[in-house]
């Protein structure tokens, strides 16, 4: 399937599952199934939210998970704190990356931001090299955009 449709069928979809509800774990949850289940190879997809000064583990789908990560450290840290989304085709070659799985060869994690506030990230992994483009990181960053307006 071509992947600008996959996207918007997807943006579509998470937005019509997300509408009336209003509770943010519920939420949370479902955009975790809808994103992991929806995009070929991934082995993780799920949220961390900002809690103080770290990002804390919310609602995902996959292997367990490392529950807390400090702003600036790792992936998810770094494109918290840096505000932007960070496509990494090598996990191996990000300095300082966390390994909570070690089967995930390559991450995606986009800011999750309302306005000037960061509410915390979505966080894609995947057991391929290379497996996210800049199609995929466009497309990643309007679900994003989704999720968000269902947090508020």
């Amino acid at each position: 399937m071509d992947k600008a449709v996959l996207y918007r069928d997807l943006a579509e979809e998470l937005n019509a599952l997300l509408t009336g509800e209003a509770d943010r774990t519920a939420n949370a949850a479902n955009a975790a199934a809808a994103i992991y289940h929806s995009l070929p190879a991934l082995n993780w997809a799920g949220f961390y939210f900002l809690r103080g000064d770290e990002l804390v583990l919310g609602p995902f789908q996959g292997k367990p998970a490392c529950v807390r990560i400090p702003m600036g450290k790792g992936v998810c840290g770094t494109a918290a704190i840096e505000r932007r989304s960070i496509l990494v085709p090598d996990v191996e070659a990000f300095p300082g990356h966390i390994a909570c799985d070690s089967a995930s060869r390559s991450e995606l994690v986009i800011p999750l931001l309302d306005g000037e506030r960061l509410l915390g990230v979505l966080d894609m992994d995947s057991p391929d090299l290379a497996r996210f483009d800049t199609e995929d990181q466009a497309g990643c960053e309007a679900l994003a955009a989704i999720v968000v307006r269902h947090l508020r």
